[in-house]
């Protein structure tokens, strides 16, 4: 018998007995081994053998079937497992040799295929989601529109609309929906009497006043938060704290001031690019900056920057277009009718951004910022009027300066001093150091053959060699980038930094030698022995000893103190400058070895809890000069402003002046984009792998979408205009979709995140596209189109069912009925401190930290320990949109309710019915202190006996006054309990009762 390789080559070699038959022959061969990955449904490689052309066109390894040559085929090389490593099929038994000679006749024959064996490709742009809205008319059986189309579907079924609901359910029902907190006994009495006489304007009226709340806009911006995924950390590994709260206070009061749907849009993608942006629209830009960012030793940021970008592309589809346009990251979308290339076109407006935190002001600290820069230009001002030749004499100072500053040249090194933190090369010499950033390093950066490293010459902008023979001293530049905190220089929460020691050594004769320095100088240093911020102090803070100060803490050898740059707010990110000059210059030679050492121990304890003090982006350049100093002016410094300082009779001016930049507000960062002088280059990854780019791409959008405008840039303010253009498909469709899914527990469009050919069917969609127009056409107005709902019968409707109407409709999908389900984790909670009378109203400002267990925050819960401040105050009472929201470890009672943990855009909410819930609400901290200041605001509040207290609180949870058989239970309950010391007292617990109602946290 022949072996197997014998009986292979006579196969492969034995003349065609039959013209092989692609459907009888071949077709069947596909199918058995190919279709599974390269097929209708999947396609590995971007390859498909069930579709003529596609197949013929061939996949990601170039083309697999050359007609006449199989030989030379892609596809004959898989199924011989020529390269073991890419067999084909690779899962499941090889071909059989009689498999593959067929194969290879049939290529050999020229691939006949004929088109009727080839699939057909569904024609996806033909779906209703890619062709813009038009108003439909709408019927004529309701004044409302919204009642006219719900009722026309619903007398298609055979089914009519219930009856309205009682005005307590209705009001409770609209204050919940338009600001997430329950209505008062007292507004629901005078709600209830202003119905009698006028149901119909005491509704309008109510969602006016609602509307026209502060709170509207924090029930709100959460939806849309969820969308961007706003979170108070990082994420990953490390999970430290972020500073973007200004971004969550800003779609607060967007909606509060009802900015138009499009232009939220626009600032939240292109605020900074608007003409003369303001620093509101500057911090819109915070949406795109919500996502993760992995801070672990040893990450590459670009990698990181890469899965930021690609989230940020996730977030857009699902939140403004409303498609799942993330797989196309891979490949060509399975689906909907978008390319891989389509994607990467739109990812290119996206790909040209730094990623600064910058300072921000309250607008309180706006207002005192402009009176006292104000007040020090006027100052200013009367020093040149009161010194009329001022300006000849700034004129010899500057001149004096420049002339006294010598040739420096940029050192160029060639290890990778990092120690974990990512030290990154820049085109002008410099170092930004990025990713991981240890508290406490030593950072040294070497260079050998000293004659033969090239250096940048930024005049020339090209590379020279060093002309030096001597090193009379070293300079070290401080500089801003908009990657660093505040723009630096430095990597603190603040952007500042401290240099413990500057040191250098040289090789000499072959013996490594310690280099001294006579005396250092710099354009500012800290006074001496000034604290350290407290952030950057050690565990046990009191036996801390290091200080920061002047340039000379930075060659006096001792570990204690460093030179320190943080000239207060308002002057603290500005770039510095230093000089370190050697008590005798150092000759240099051919094999000469210089090491610089730059130790940098003025950190905190915890490297995982933004407690560095590290430089962010810095230069070392030396020079051959005598007497070399540090330049004054150095960074572009207001020329007078630093001159007038040198004047010594102007010292009482000078002395108001700096009074004055005492008083200057703090700020605090907030992370913004903001777009690069050079934009990066853009290509399709192979598979989305950030390390395999393919072809190069310009900036542009799917075809089946609305078209570019002529002569459009790639710009993100171009993409953001684009993305809520009037033409736009879907952008109004998934945004009036969401707003009634928050109403109504679903949308018309069940997949909110996805309107593509995958998504489920509208249930109403000639009521679908006439909210979109109709919200394009009343100026992209939220509050237009909450008031539009409110309004309609559909809305105001019972929420009662009948058994007949719940086996017809369970979900609701027809609205026979109005809306009941459960309210968001965050509603939950705040009506518990709403009805306890716990709640703190305030309106923004920074995340707060309500009790929690205190595991969650030590390890092995956390990488490290994480500062969980519980605020004592009341502040620890405020809505639940303004908890700290950690994405490691989610604050318990939120996850509980399905609040999600931000690591993704979140559309749809899933809605759980759990044990835990309610042992949540029964148990948890918060939730106990509610009902103990319930039961005290009952028996407080409530009348001058116990059945009316618990009639009280009952109104204060529910909305409505207790039944006859609820009051007994409750009152036989209280008679009964006789706690012990230590017990929970009688009043709690009559209050943890009605707090724990199903009726309390469900919206009726």
């Amino acid at each position: 018998m022949k072996s197997q390789p014998a009986l292979l080559f006579l196969l492969l070699a034995a003349p065609a007995q039959a013209a092989v038959d692609f459907v009888q022959d071949i077709q069947p061969i596909f199918a058995e081994h190919c279709y599974q990955c390269h097929g209708g449904h999947k396609q590995e490689a971007a390859f498909r053998l069930d579709h003529k052309p596609s197949a013929l066109k061939g996949g990601d390894f170039g083309v697999a079937i050359l007609p006449g040559k199989a030989d030379d085929s892609r596809l004959m090389h898989a199924v011989l497992g020529t390269n073991p490593k890419m067999r084909m099929p690779r899962k499941g038994d090889p071909l059989s040799t009689a498999e593959i000679a067929k194969l290879k006749e049939w290529i050999d024959a020229g691939a006949v295929w004929p088109d009727s064996a080839s699939v057909k490709l569904e024609q996806k742009t033909d779906h209703w989601a890619f062709k813009p809205p038009v108003k439909p008319k709408v019927p004529t059986n309701a004044k409302h529109p919204i009642d006219a189309f719900i009722r026309e579907r619903l007398q298609k079924e055979g089914l009519s609309p219930s009856q309205s609901a009682e005005p307590a359910t209705l009001l409770r029902r609209l204050h919940l929906d338009l600001t997430g907190l329950p209505p008062t006994p007292q507004e629901i009495d005078a709600f209830a009497t202003a119905c009698q006489k006028d149901a119909t304007g005491s509704i309008q009226r109510a969602v006016s006043t609602l509307l026209n709340s502060p709170h509207y806009g924090e029930r709100w911006a959460r939806h849309w938060l969820d969308a961007a995924h706003y979170a108070d950390s990082n994420g990953y590994e490390k999970d430290p704290m972020r500073f973007i709260w200004f971004y969550r206070d800003w779609v607060v009061n967007a909606y509060n001031r009802d900015l138009p749907y499009d232009q939220f849009i626009i600032q939240q993608l292109a605020g900074d690019e608007l003409p003369k942006a303001t620093q509101d629209q500057i911090v819109a830009t915070g949406f795109l900056r919500n996502t993760m960012i992995n801070e672990e030793g040893g990450v590459d940021p670009e990698q990181f920057r890469m899965e930021a970008m690609f989230d940020r592309m996730d977030t857009i589809g699902k939140s403004v277009l409303g498609l799942t346009i993330g797989c196309t990251q891979c490949h060509n979308h399975k689906y909907d009718p978008i390319s891989q290339e389509e994607y990467y076109r739109m990812f290119a407006f996206l790909n040209n951004d730094n990623e600064p935190w910058r300072v921000v002001y309250t607008s309180g600290e706006q207002m005192q910022r402009t009176q006292l820069l104000t007040r020090i230009g006027e100052l200013e001002a009367k020093l040149k009027h009161d010194h009329p030749d001022w300006q000849q004499r700034m004129n010899q100072w500057v001149a004096s300066v420049k002339s006294a500053q010598p040739q420096w040249h940029t050192l160029a090194f060639e290890d990778d001093p990092s120690g974990g933190e990512k030290a990154l090369r820049q085109p002008d010499g410099s170092i930004l150091a990025q990713g991981y950033a240890p508290t406490k390093s030593d950072v040294k950066f070497a260079v050998k053959g000293f004659h033969d490293a090239p250096m940048p010459d930024r005049s020339a902008d090209k590379s020279v060699r060093p002309p030096l023979t001597t090193i009379t001293a070293f300079r070290l530049e401080l500089m801003n980038d908009p990657n660093l905190p505040a723009y630096g220089p430095g990597r603190s929460q603040k952007g500042t930094a401290a240099l413990t020691e500057f040191s250098a050594e040289m090789k000499i004769d072959g013996k490594p030698t310690k280099l001294k320095f006579s005396q250092a100088t710099a354009d500012f240093g800290e006074p001496e022995n000034t604290p350290l911020a407290p952030f950057a102090r050690d565990k046990e803070s009191e036996k801390d000893k290091r200080v920061t100060g002047p340039i000379a803490y930075a060659i006096d050898g001792k570990a204690d103190t460093a030179w320190g740059i943080n000239a207060g707010p308002g002057r603290r990110n500005v770039p510095r400058n230093a000089v370190f000059v050697l008590e005798k210059p150092v000759e240099l030679k051919p094999d000469s070895e210089l090491v610089v050492t730059l130790s940098m121990k003025h950190g905190g304890w915890n490297s995982d809890d933004l407690q560095t003090m590290n430089l962010g982006r810095y230069r070392i350049s030396v020079t051959d000069a005598p007497k070399a100093a540090a330049n004054p002016l150095y960074g572009g410094k207001p020329e007078f402003s630093v001159f007038r300082t040198t004047v010594a009779e102007w010292q009482p001016v000078n002395d108001e002046i700096e009074s004055l930049w005492k008083q200057h507000p703090e700020g605090t960062t907030t992370l913004v984009l903001d777009s690069r002088s050079e934009p990066r280059m853009t290509s399709v990854l192979k598979r989305g792998d950030f390390l395999k780019p393919d072809n190069r791409v310009t900036a542009g959008v799917p075809a089946v979408l609305n078209p570019l405008p002529k002569n459009a840039d790639g710009s993100r303010l171009t993409f953001a205009r684009w993305l809520v253009d009037r033409k736009s498909p879907t952008a109004a469709r998934a945004y009036v979709n969401r707003v009634w899914q928050a109403v109504f527990g679903t949308g018309l469009i069940e997949t909110a995140e996805d309107l593509g050919t995958q998504g489920s069917p509208p249930s109403h969609p000639a009521l679908l596209d006439w909210l979109a127009v109709d919200f394009m056409e009343h100026g992209w107005s939220t509050k237009h189109l909450l008031r539009l709902i409110t309004s309609s019968a559909t809305y105001q409707q019972s929420s009662k069912v009948t058994p007949q109407l719940l086996e017809r409709d369970p979900y609701n999908r027809l609205l026979a009925r109005g809306p009941r389900f459960r309210v968001e984790g965050e509603v939950v909670r705040d009506i518990q401190l709403a009805a306890s009378g716990l709640l703190n109203p305030a309106v923004g400002g920074r995340p707060v930290m309500p009790p929690a267990p205190a595991y969650l925050f030590e390890k092995p819960a956390s990488y490290a320990p994480f500062p969980w401040k519980v605020d004592e105050d009341a502040s620890q009472f405020r809505r639940s949109l303004y908890v700290f929201r950690r994405r490691s470890t989610p604050y318990p009672f939120l996850s509980t309710f399905d609040v999600p943990n931000g690591e993704s855009s979140c559309i749809r909410r899933s809605k759980s019915n759990t044990p835990l819930q309610a042992l949540m609400t029964l148990n948890e901290t918060m939730s106990m202190e509610a009902a103990k200041a319930l039961g005290a605001r009952m028996w407080k509040e409530g009348g001058a006996d116990d059945a009316a207290r618990i009639a009280y609180g009952f109104r204060l949870c529910t909305g409505r006054p207790p039944s006859a058989k609820e009051t007994t239970v409750l009152l036989g309950m209280l008679q009964r309990h006789q706690p012990k010391s230590g017990e929970i007292d009688s009043h709690t617990l009559v209050a943890r009762v009605l707090l724990n109602l199903d009726e309390t946290i469900t919206k009726e």
